[in-house]
């Protein structure tokens, strides 16, 4: 529990509480504001439609010029360090969806739950044309997993983001680096409606990794590091492992505030600590196991569990070959298939036997020197 006093106008405050500022401004003026708003609707089915986009314009202004984030609220409730506060609407629901995705995680008599997570960004119904390997693979995986009974999978399919409508998941603001308490589970940073960023779909993808007993996660190597939908995913789930979920200690994101609360002392709770994980890691030619390493090193930092040896792997299809043929190297490839259905086949072992109470994390008891 964090301090009574933490919100406390008159509490002297720590050394190193007060946030810098300098950065230059970004507020727009109403005529660049209108431009960008307006700039959306190129569309010829807008044309005749131009007065009453003037009139969305002028309204989107208002909510833009009096910063209106969060337009619905409502008193955070009993639970809260102050049930009195407005908490947004939006967030509420999503902490909700959180609790019944733990309620289903944590229910004995419950199936396991396996989420599989395709990280390409490439599909056949945007610019590639193409499918692409990275779900390829998933579905092997999928195959591998639905040997078993009483198994539920869900599936992430994170191409989504660059071709279906409305799918967007918005950049981290990086509150954590402020200080933890700043940072809230689930992201508070999102929906704002006054900036127009909306649409997010984390708050859809977090009771997802919650309800999970294992992630497998499948990601080409994009520029030696993981896709652009990974690493987005990646970043927003920061607030998972040491955020704040009573945003009322912070009133909000009051920056000062949240720095008392991690100078007082902070408790970094783990929201995703115990699942199990597997990672598959693919490219062309190079960077494969820097990017293996580095989702591992993320899940393990995070205090998920490795399934095993055989559930974390980096390979090469169609080694120097033309892109064109990636496809016809993955039919030939018959190693690789059997090596991401052992992946998906060792997770599967692993979270039976931890649901069984047969698997032993040692040493997840003891306290590290440094929580984050």
């Amino acid at each position: 529990m964090q301090p009574s006093d933490a919100g406390d106008p008159g509490a002297e405050k720590p050394r190193g509480a007060e946030p810098r500022k300098g950065t230059p401004g970004v507020t727009l003026d109403e005529a660049e504001f209108r431009r960008r708003f307006l700039s959306a609707y190129q569309d010829q089915a807008f044309e005749p439609l131009l007065a009453e986009l003037d009139r969305l314009a002028s309204a989107a202004w208002d909510a833009y010029e009096h910063d209106r984030k969060s337009p619905h609220t409502r008193k955070a409730g009993e639970g809260f360090h102050d049930p009195d506060y407005e908490l947004s609407v939006d967030w509420i629901e999503a902490r909700d969806a959180i609790a019944a995705a733990e309620h289903r995680h944590d229910d004995p008599n419950g199936p396991a739950r396996i989420l599989l997570i395709s990280g390409s960004s490439r599909s056949e119904h945007t610019c590639p044309g193409e499918m692409s390997k990275t779900w390829r693979l998933t579905q092997i995986a999928k195959e591998s997993l639905f040997e078993a009974s009483d198994l539920v999978v869900e599936e992430l399919e994170l191409h989504r983001l660059a071709a279906e409508y409305g799918r967007q998941i918005h950049p981290c603001k990086a509150c954590f680096s402020t200080a933890p308490p700043l940072c809230h589970w689930p992201c508070s940073c999102y929906p704002n409606y006054s900036l127009g960023q909306t649409h997010d779909w984390m708050n859809d993808i977090y009771p997802m990794w919650v309800e999970a007993h294992g992630v497998m996660i499948v990601t080409p190597v994009n520029w030696y590091q993981v896709s652009s939908p990974v690493k987005l995913m990646m970043d927003r789930l920061v607030c998972a492992d040491g955020g704040n979920p009573d945003p009322t200690l912070t009133q909000g994101k009051n920056a000062a505030l949240a720095k008392t609360l991690e100078l007082r002392g902070w408790d970094y709770p783990r929201h995703l600590a115990g699942r199990l994980y597997s990672v598959v890691a693919h490219g062309d030619a190079e960077g494969a196991e820097g990017v293996r390493r580095s989702l591992s090193d993320w899940l393990t930092a995070m205090h998920l569990v490795s399934a095993g040896r055989l559930a974390e792997l980096d390979r090469y299809i169609g080694y120097y070959e033309p892109y064109a043929l990636n496809h016809e190297e993955l039919d030939s490839d018959e190693a690789i298939k059997t090596e991401v259905r052992n992946a998906a086949r060792t997770l599967l072992e692993a979270v039976l036997a931890k649901k069984a109470g047969k698997m032993i994390e040692a040493g997840k008891d003891l306290r590290e020197a440094r929580e984050k």
